[in-house]
C-alpha cells in the first residue's frame, strides 16, 4: 500500500489542523495507521494510531486530549485532527501502514510510510 499524507502548514499557537493520509494500491481496510512526527535534530516519535481491527485507538501522552485519529476506509483515509497547537508540534508528520492489530504504537511494527507532511506551528 501506498500512503500520502497532506494538510500541514504554518499556524500559530492554538490554531487546529487536520490531517489526511490517504492509501492506494492496497486494500487499506486491513492495515492499522499510525501518525508519528520528527522533529529537527530529533528521533521520530510516535503520535497516535488506529487498529484495522476493532478501530482502537493509541495516542502518545504528549498529545493526548488534543489529537484525534479517526479512519473512514471507504475513502481509504485516516485523519488526524490536532487542536491548541503548540510550538512543541513542529515537526515532520508520517503516516504509516502496519499490519499488526496491537501494540502499533511502536515505529518497527510499520512496514509502509508516507512522504511526510510539515507542520509549523509558531508563538
Amino acid at each position: 500500500v501506498q500512503l500520502q499524507a497532506s494538510g500541514g502548514g504554518l499556524v500559530q499557537a492554538g490554531d487546529s489542523l487536520r490531517l489526511s493520509c490517504a492509501g492506494s494500491g492496497g486494500t487499506f481496510s486491513i492495515y492499522s495507521i499510525g501518525w508519528f512526527r520528527q522533529a529537527p535534530g530529533k528521533e521520530r516519535e510516535f503520535v497516535a494510531a488506529i487498529s484495522y481491527r476493532d478501530r482502537r485507538r493509541y495516542y502518545a501522552d504528549s498529545v493526548k486530549g488534543r489529537f484525534t485519529i479517526s479512519r473512514d476506509n471507504a475513502k481509504n483515509e485516516v485523519y488526524l485532527q490536532i487542536n491548541s497547537l503548540e510550538p512543541e508540534d513542529t515537526a515532520v508528520y508520517y503516516c504509516a501502514a502496519s499490519g499488526y492489530y496491537n501494540g502499533i504504537d511502536i515505529v518497527r511494527k510499520y512496514d509502509h510510510w508516507g512522504q511526510g507532511t510539515q507542520v509549523t506551528v509558531s508563538s
